[in-house]
């Protein structure tokens, strides 16, 4: 019967089996063959070589890396001819009927279809038998994690304590599923994935065998897709060579399997990026129509942004990135912030999961779209509300960029209040006709105070020469109100109109003068100056300023008396810990908070 059966294999494979699939054509027949696992082949072939051969075997590790060819190389080397021996000669009667799978000593079995408890009942039988052309007696049980736990407790018996002439070797991509007590049995062999350039190697050596033209890019996205398993490599490749006609290229496969190229994706980013997100739209519409699906687009446009992330890092391995960087144009490398390249990763992840719930999983991906053009502008509360309080901290200490041109605003600010300074008089002069102010010059001046505004640090004299004019309003002004006082050098009250005395001495300190322009009213009871502001934050700036303020009014009017601060806006309730209304307006809008 097992004569019968030869024979029919053989007829078989003359007649029907010519063609060999590469990933069995090239399964490694040697250990030195074996790619990507050289822990595991050091080990065993130094066990091999000082004779300490275990009586039990677990390779685990995930799909396509070599455990059952590892475990048939393993079975060939203990019952070559010349071994026990890391190098078996392959040309012996066991070596030839192990490789061909026929040796009646070593005993593969599939635990997917064998898990009862009688199937292991009928191995436990065979061990009582010796091998008949061979020195050991193996078995090769594949996907052991499929054994039922019953049949795992009747075998534990049989792998603790086995005949001399027995091996079991186990192969499972789940080593957490078989039980403790059989992994504790058996020397354990993990088996890594193989890396990307030695599996792109491999693709160059095949491709020569078979007389084949393979572009660099086209074996580099073939190696990327099999994810560090060999065998899928191969499988790909094969896949992929029955429509190229001996000249593998990357745009066959991508027009061929419906992928989305990375030139494709990178003319789309370059479009958002110009503001065209017409031709953005345009394109990914023109993806869809080709046949690509929404899952395929969702996933290359995470993978371009996972690279362009890993690139930011300063991640340059391409084993790592999955693409080639040279493919990427420098301008949308730059182009988005760490930050930003997170929010979009995240975006076509969620996107990735929400799309089998959907609506329209068309809509879904054309939203993404449209919302990646908004993404250069894109910044976290956090980030914002740090940058602003930032600034407030460089205006208040007058740390004011030379590049925004701190010096034309200021002059532009002031230049509108002037007219505002303007405006009171006449109404002072309606409301106040009795008085004899309306011819005073008092709003002549104003027109003065502009230029050490415009000239600066120049010259001082124009200064000078303001506060003249002023000196002649006191002794009116202080003949009307106090008649009985004899005009004589002492202080005189701050008025709204030395207002624009006091920008002028500030002009120096940006924010200060536009603080100065906005007091509203300005009132003095007794010894006391009360300056009533537009906005909370100038009241809170001139507060830590007063100090400032308070000599500058000396210098103007001679007041020396206590200065009071107001604010004409109600007060509105401030978070804890936020002292500043503007800010805490911005944290509340991006639902953040002000740390100080």
């Amino acid at each position: 019967m097992v004569i019968c059966v030869i024979l029919i294999q053989y007829i078989f494979k003359g007649e029907h089996m010519a063609y060999e699939v590469t990933a069995t054509r090239k399964r490694p027949q040697l250990f030195d063959n074996l790619v990507g696992q050289e822990f595991v082949v050091s080990t065993i072939k130094n066990a091999i070589e000082q004779k300490r051969i275990a009586h039990a075997y677990l390779f685990s590790g995930p799909r396509g890396v070599g455990k059952t060819s590892s475990a048939r190389i393993l079975a060939r080397a203990l019952n070559c001819e010349t071994g026990p021996t890391p190098v078996p000669c392959g040309v012996c009667p066991n070596c030839k009927e192990i490789t061909r799978g026929n040796s009646v000593d070593v005993i593969e079995i599939d635990g997917a279809s064998n898990t009862s408890v009688n199937d292991i009942r009928q191995i436990k039988d065979e061990v009582l038998f010796p091998p008949q052309t061979s020195r050991y007696k193996i078995y090769i049980i594949d996907e052991v994690h499929m054994l039922s736990t019953s049949a795992f407790n009747a075998l534990l018996k049989t792998i603790e304590e086995p005949p001399a002439y027995i091996i079991f070797i186990f192969a499972t991509t789940e080593p957490q599923k078989v039980p403790a007590t059989i992994r504790s049995r058996c020397q354990q062999f993990h088996f890594q994935l193989i890396d990307l350039h030695t599996i792109k190697a491999c693709l160059v050596e095949a491709a020569q065998e078979m007389d084949v033209k393979a572009d660099d890019d086209a074996l580099f996205w073939i190696a990327k897709e099999s994810t560090g398993s060999m065998r899928d490599a191969y499988t790909l490749f094969d896949q992929v060579l029955s429509f190229s006609n001996d000249h593998i290229t990357l745009s066959q496969i991508s027009d061929k399997l419906g992928l989305v190229g990375i030139d494709q994706i990178t003319e789309i980013v370059e479009f958002l990026l110009s503001g065209a997100n017409n031709k953005a739209l345009t394109s990914v519409q023109n993806l869809l129509d080709n046949g690509i699906s929404i899952e395929q687009c969702i996933k290359d446009f995470t993978q371009f942004f996972r690279s362009l992330l890993l690139m930011k890092e300063g991640i340059t391995e391409e084993a790592i990135l999955g693409i080639q960087t040279d493919r990427i144009p420098l301008v949308v490398r730059g182009a988005y912030t760490k930050e930003q390249l997170e929010a979009a990763l995240e975006m076509f992840l969620k996107l990735y999961r929400d799309i089998r719930f959907s609506l329209n999983p068309r809509f879904e991906l054309e939203l993404a779209i449209s919302r990646l053009a908004s993404l250069p502008y894109l910044a976290s509360a956090t980030e914002l509300v740090r940058k602003l309080a930032s600034l407030k901290e460089d205006l208040l200490s007058g740390k004011v960029s030379q590049n925004v041109g701190p010096a034309t605003r200021p002059a532009l600010a002031v230049a509108q209040p002037q007219q505002r300074v303007a405006e009171p008089t006449p109404v002072q002069r309606v409301a106040e006709p009795p008085q004899q102010r309306v011819p005073e010059p008092a709003a002549i001046p104003v027109q003065k105070v502009a230029e050490p505004q415009q000239q600066e640090k120049i010259q001082q004299a124009p200064i000078q020469r303001v506060a003249e004019p002023v000196q002649h309003v006191v002794q009116p002004t202080s003949v009307q109100e106090q008649p009985s006082v004899k005009p004589a050098p002492v202080a005189r009250p701050f008025t709204k109109s030395d207002v624009p005395s006091l920008v002028g001495k500030l002009s120096k300190t940006p924010i200060l003068s536009q603080v100065a322009l906005s007091i509203k009213e300005v009132e003095q009871e007794n010894n006391s100056l009360k300056l009533t502001f537009s906005t909370g934050f100038c009241r809170d700036t001139a507060q830590e300023n007063l100090e400032l303020l308070g000599s500058l009014i000396k210098d103007i009017s001679g007041f020396t008396g206590k200065i009071t601060v107001l604010c004409a806006e109600a007060e509105q309730p401030m978070h804890k810990g936020v002292e500043d209304p503007i800010l805490n307006s911005i944290a509340s809008l991006f639902r953040g908070e002000v740390q100080n």
